[in-house]
C-alpha cells in the first residue's frame, strides 16, 4: 500500500505538470496576440492544435508502441516542445511590439506539434505503471487526472497573477514547466515495447480502417454530430480572454475584477468541468447516453449566449460566471458519454481505433473548422477596420452578436441531434469509464 502511495503521487505530480504546460497559455494568448497586432489571426494559433492532432498523436503512439519507450518519448517531445516555445517567447520578448506573425506562428507550431502527442502518451505511461503495480486503472487513474485539471488551473493563475497575460513570458514559463516534464518522465517506470514482425499496415496503425464504422447510419450520424459539436470546442480559449479584457477600453468596467483578472475568472470553466466528472455517472444511469449528449449540446448554447449577454461588471459578471459553470456539462457530458458511445457500440477489435476517429472528429477537423470559422465572423464584426473605428461600445456590440451567432449555432445543432439521432436505452448498470 505503501508503494501504490507513493505511485500514485508520482502520477499526480506527473499529471499535474502535463497540463500546467498547457495552461500557462491556452487561455491567455488570445490577449497577447490580441494586444500586439495579430487579432486576426488568432483562429490559426488555436486551430493548429487541431490540425497537427489529426495524425501527430498516431504517429507518435506507433513509435511508442514499437520503437521508443512511452516514457522516454514522453521526454523527446517535451524538450522539443519546451525548446521551440521558449525559443518563440524570446522571438516575442526581443521584438516586442514588432513580432511578427510568420515567425511567431511556426515556432509555436512546432511546439505544438510535439505538445499534443503527450496527452495520450500521459495517459499511456500511467496506465502502465499503474497496471505494474497491480492497480485498477478505472478506479485508480481518475482521482490522479483530476490534478491534470488542477495543474491547468494553476498555471492559469500564476499567469494572471504574475501579470503577464498579455506578455510572451507566458510562452516561456510554459517551455520551462514542459522541460521540466521531459525531465521527470524519465523517473517514471518503463513502459514495454512491443516487437512487430513483417510489414505494418500504416492504414491500419493510424486508425483510419475505423473510417468504415461510416458505413452504419447511426455512427455515421454521430461522428458527424461530434465533428459539429466538436466545432465549438475551442471558441471560448481562443476569444474568452480578450472578449474580458477588451471591456478595459470602458471606462465602466476598466477597473473590474473580471477584466484585471481574466484568467482567474474564466478558470472557473475548469473547476466546474473537474467537479462535472463526478456528476456523470448519475446523469447516465439516470438519463441515458443520448439525454446526456443532449444536455452538453444545449448547455454549450448556454455557454456562449451568457458570454453575449454578460459583461465584468454587477450584475453582469453572474452571466459570465453561469457561462463557466455550464462549460463543464458542456464540455465533459458530451466527452465521456460519447465516448461511452463509442465503446458500447463498436466490435472490440474495433473500439481503440474508434475512439481515435472520435477524437479525430472531435479535437482535430471540428475543432480545427470551428476555431477558423470564429475568427472569419470575430474579424468581421469585431476586428474590421470600420467597427474598430467606432469605438470600444462598436467592438462590443460586434463581439455580442459573435456570442450570439456562436450561440445559434450550437442550438441549430443540439435540435438537429434530437430530432434525428436514434434513441438509446437508459442503463441504470451503466459502467462510466474516464
Amino acid at each position: 500500500m505503501k508503494d501504490n502511495k507513493g505511485l500514485q503521487f508520482r502520477l499526480i505530480v506527473f499529471n499535474f505538470l502535463e497540463f500546467a504546460v498547457w495552461g500557462a497559455y491556452l487561455i491567455s494568448m488570445g490577449t497577447y496576440l490580441f494586444k500586439h497586432g495579430m487579432a486576426h489571426q488568432i483562429g490559426w494559433f488555436y486551430s493548429i492544435q487541431g490540425i497537427v492532432s489529426l495524425f501527430m498523436p498516431a504517429l507518435m503512439g506507433i513509435v511508442a508502441d514499437r520503437w521508443i519507450q512511452a516514457q522516454k518519448l514522453q521526454s523527446i517531445c517535451h524538450f522539443l516542445a519546451g525548446a521551440f516555445m521558449i525559443a518563440a517567447g524570446w522571438y516575442g520578448l526581443q521584438s516586442g511590439a514588432d513580432v511578427q506573425f510568420g515567425t511567431l506562428f511556426t515556432l509555436y507550431t512546432l511546439s505544438v506539434a510535439f505538445f499534443m502527442p503527450t496527452i495520450a502518451l500521459t495517459n499511456s505511461v500511467a496506465f502502465n505503471a499503474l497496471v505494474k503495480e497491480g492497480m485498477d486503472t478505472v478506479k485508480d487513474f481518475p482521482p490522479i487526472r483530476v490534478f491534470g485539471t488542477v495543474g491547468f488551473i494553476a498555471a492559469e493563475w500564476s499567469v494572471d497573477l504574475l501579470g503577464i497575460q498579455a506578455s510572451p513570458l507566458q510562452f516561456i514559463m510554459s517551455g520551462g514547466l514542459s522541460l521540466l516534464m521531459a525531465g521527470y518522465s524519465l523517473t517514471l517506470p518503463a513502459c514495454e515495447v512491443k516487437k512487430v514482425e513483417g510489414n505494418v499496415d500504416l492504414v491500419e496503425a493510424l486508425g483510419l480502417k475505423a473510417f468504415a464504422l461510416f458505413k452504419q447510419k447511426k455512427m455515421a450520424l454521430f461522428f458527424i454530430f461530434s465533428m459539429l459539436l466538436g466545432m465549438c470546442l475551442q471558441v471560448t480559449n481562443s476569444y474568452a480572454n480578450p472578449y474580458i479584457t477588451s471591456f478595459g477600453e470602458i471606462e465602466e468596467f476598466a477597473s473590474t475584477f473580471g477584466v484585471q483578472h481574466a484568467n482567474i475568472l474564466i478558470s472557473i470553466s475548469q473547476i466546474c468541468e473537474a467537479l462535472c466528472i463526478l456528476a456523470i455517472p448519475f446523469f447516465l444511469k439516470r438519463f441515458g447516453i443520448k439525454n446526456v449528449m443532449l444536455m452538453a449540446m444545449f448547455a454549450w448554447v448556454f455557454r456562449f449566449g451568457f458570454f453575449g449577454a454578460g459583461d465584468p461588471g454587477m450584475p453582469g459578471v453572474i452571466l459570465f460566471v453561469l457561462s463557466c459553470v455550464v462549460y463543464g456539462f458542456a464540455f465533459d457530458f458530451f466527452n465521456i458519454s460519447g465516448a461511452l458511445y463509442v465503446d458500447q457500440e463498436t466490435e472490440p477489435a474495433q473500439r481503440s481505433s474508434a475512439q481515435g476517429l472520435f477524437m479525430m472528429m472531435t479535437n482535430g477537423l471540428g475543432a480545427t473548422i470551428g476555431t477558423l470559422s470564429a475568427q472569419a465572423i470575430v474579424n468581421r464584426l469585431v476586428n474590421a477596420q470600420e467597427v474598430v473605428a467606432q469605438g470600444p461600445m462598436a467592438i462590443w456590440d460586434g463581439w455580442k452578436e459573435s456570442w450570439y451567432i456562436f450561440a445559434g449555432f450550437a442550438l441549430v445543432v443540439a435540435v438537429a441531434f434530437w430530432i434525428f439521432f436514434p434513441k438509446t436505452p437508459v442503463n441504470p448498470n451503466v459502467e462510466v469509464k474516464h
